[in-house]
């Protein structure tokens, strides 16, 4: 008898705690662990021959719906290639639930076919690494894989949210015979946990406002978060009513058209304005994109520099952090805006003191958009810059912007979006690869019904192509490739740039295009060239009602002199 009830019996566990998502990779060793979700009935599922694209595919899913998507795969290296996936979702905090089938421990080095060390095979980048004994016969062994099962649900959606372990070994015959029974059975138990709110009490409210009473120059800056329903009113008031600058990346989801700062990238750096430097700098979620940014933060430390956050790591990338206050950012800004507004409003305070440094950081960024417009249009052939700025001026309202690494990501962050209150802008900035970001794209727009669009580059494009061996493409799903012949970011970057190895070691030049993949693929393909060719191509794969790619075509010497150009015409007119 083959019926592995356990394994059907965690299908039904995981159904009950919520989870709808699976993505599998085929295999013979992973088939009843496959087959226990297959004929639950209950989850929607994806097939990829691909593990390492099939891992990607789970982040996408589970980054936008914020709950496990459970990936499967079967024994040897297999496991190994989800690696890229769950490092990236573990320093996203993004989770999953990840069940690599096993042949038993006593024949692991035996020379038996796809047999490797499985158990901890992810080290560090999951929070927690499990294994469930090999035989069922004894009650004791299924009261520990339910027990097992509910502890890495629990650990994957506890904050900080990310990837979780389970290596499954499994003893032959596991393929089912005709007729055999299949249902969960009665021994199933859930266990659930209460979510608690982590608040401040008086005094410590009493003590943060002290601090902040002493000082003028507070800054504001918010790194990479997921887009979420919260109402950010209170960081809206925090700028309108209290002069408080706020800075944000794209990756943010700050959806507030107004109040924040968001061409920080391209003044900062070149200016050496004192004047913009914090006494007291709050910063929430993860990284930032701008490495303008975190220069300018990490060499004019703040005197003080509170995190917000509940993930409970210490991070400081900014080389200045002297408190972590462990609450939700929503709760901190909107009590904060509250006390203080009470305050001012009993002591009949205004906050003249910080006017001029809100209006300085203010004026910086509106001066920097007029001349990014203005230098724009100066340009009249298409490269990478004028070509993305083309695009996000057309994408329209409500909708998520999906951006590959390397360049596309600095290009958008320098740009941003004019309206960002409707976007949603995701990019994998937990390791910042180029391999899955085509992967987890196609897994956004398999867990929403919102466009995706997806902006990346040709190598990253062609390193994640088997991404798109996915038995049915969404059609909400729309890629954008800016295919400049090569690695362009070793065109810009000083290092590289001035190597005679460049061309061929570092910057790969190639004379490959998507139009065979899209084909293979089922994908329409459409090409650009100039300015009218992108115009028409990319307002026709938006009527699409069907997965489309539109492939834009630009020189890198074009690219670098366009890009170099902007910051040699920023630093002519802001230079302090």
């Amino acid at each position: 008898m083959a019926i592995l009830q356990p394994l059907i019996d965690l299908a039904e566990l995981f159904f009950q705690h919520g989870l709808r998502h699976v993505v599998l990779s085929p295999g013979s060793r992973s088939a009843a662990l496959s087959l226990a979700f297959i004929r639950h009935g209950g989850f929607k599922i994806q097939v990829l021959i691909d593990e390492r694209s099939a891992a990607f595919v789970g982040l996408g899913i589970a980054q936008q719906l914020q709950q496990p998507t459970i990936l499967i795969c079967t024994s040897g290296s297999a496991a190994y290639n989800f690696a890229p996936a769950i490092a990236e979702a573990f320093f996203q905090q993004v989770p999953l639930l990840v069940l690599t089938a096993d042949r038993p421990k006593e024949w692991i080095h035996q020379y038996d076919g796809q047999t490797i060390f499985q158990q901890g095979i992810f080290g560090k980048h999951v929070k927690a690494d499990f294994e469930f004994p090999a035989d069922y016969s004894h009650p004791d062994a299924v009261w520990h894989i339910n027990r097992t099962a509910n502890e890495a649900f629990l650990r994957a959606t506890t904050e900080p949210y990310g990837p979780v372990h389970i290596n499954v070994p499994i003893r032959e015959p596991f393929y089912p015979e005709p007729g055999e029974t299949w249902k969960a059975s009665r021994q199933i138990r859930k266990i659930g946990q209460i979510k608690t709110n982590i608040e401040l009490n008086i005094t410590q409210w009493h003590s943060l406002l002290d601090t902040w009473d002493s000082y003028d120059r507070i800054l504001i800056a918010i790194g990479q978060q997921p887009w979420n329903n919260t109402n950010w009113d209170s960081l809206a008031n925090l700028a309108s009513d209290l002069a408080i600058p706020i800075v944000a990346d794209i990756t943010a989801n700050i959806n507030l058209p107004e109040h924040v700062v968001r061409h920080h990238d391209l003044f900062l750096g070149i200016t050496r304005d004192e004047r913009l430097l914090p006494e007291l700098l709050i910063t929430t979620g993860m990284s930032f994109v701008s490495k303008s940014l975190k220069l300018f933060l990490r060499e004019n430390p703040a005197v003080v520099h509170w995190h917000i956050g509940t993930d409970g790591s210490i991070a400081d990338p900014l080389q200045s952090l002297s408190q972590i206050i462990p609450v939700s950012p929503t709760y901190f800004f909107d009590i904060l805006y509250e006390k203080i507004d009470f305050q001012n409003f009993v002591e009949n305070q205004e906050p003249d003191g910080r006017e001029a440094y809100f209006a300085l950081w203010e004026d910086y960024d509106m001066k920097s958009r007029i001349l990014l417009h203005r230098y724009l249009k100066k340009i009249e052939t298409l490269n990478d810059l004028t070509a993305l700025d083309l695009i996000l001026s057309r994408l329209g309202s409500h909708y998520i912007l999906q951006v590959g690494n390397s360049m596309p990501i600095r290009y958008v962050n320098a740009l941003s979006i004019e309206n960002i209150d409707t976007a949603r802008v995701y990019a994998n900035r937990g390791t910042s690869g180029i391999d899955g970001c085509l992967s987890t794209a196609i897994g956004a727009a398999l867990a929403t019904d919102l466009p995706v669009y997806l902006v990346l580059g040709d190598l990253s494009f062609l390193y994640d192509r088997n991404g798109l061996l996915i038995k049915e493409l969404p059609v909400n799903l729309k890629i954008i490739i800016l295919n400049n012949g090569g690695g362009d970011i070793f065109t810009m970057i000083d290092g590289p740039g001035r190597l005679s190895e460049n061309a061929t070691y570092f910057r790969n030049t190639h004379p490959y295009t998507a139009e065979n993949t899209a084909k293979d693929a089922g994908i329409t393909y459409i090409a650009a060239s100039n300015i009218g060719e992108l115009e028409q191509g990319f307002d026709s794969i938006k009527r699409l009602p069907n997965c489309a790619l539109l492939e834009v075509f630009t020189d890198s010497a074009d690219n670098q002199a366009a890009w170099k150009g902007l910051r040699a015409f920023m630093k002519a007119h802001l230079s302090v």
